[in-house]
């Protein structure tokens, strides 16, 4: 059980249903405010960070322009209140080529 307020990592759920819907809420909200066609590729790692609801740290590939690349999202969710916001989405690189 994590500690209220310390991150910890998210075990086994990079693959999630919930994550990936998580990951790309962020992206449509990026795609959104600033008029961009990000697609969503996959969560690359997770971390949260429980307060009054949770954090969620995504590191994910999306590609755009056909070049995949990293972003960071942080995201916030309360599932009482029915709350989900994106406080931060910023590009990190280039996603590593297999």
């Amino acid at each position: 059980m994590a500690a209220v307020g310390g991150i910890s990592e998210v075990g086994g759920s990079q693959n999630s249903v919930e994550i990936d819907d998580l990951a790309r809420f962020a992206i449509q909200d990026y795609n959104k405010k600033q008029n961009a066609l990000l697609e969503f590729g996959k969560v690359v790692n997770v971390k949260q960070q429980v307060v009054a609801g949770t954090i969620y740290y995504i590191t994910l590939e999306a590609i755009e322009g056909g070049k995949k690349k990293v972003y960071e999202a942080k995201i916030w969710v309360k599932p009482w209140e029915n709350f989900k916001e994106v406080q931060e989405f910023k590009l990190v690189g280039d996603a590593p080529s297999a």
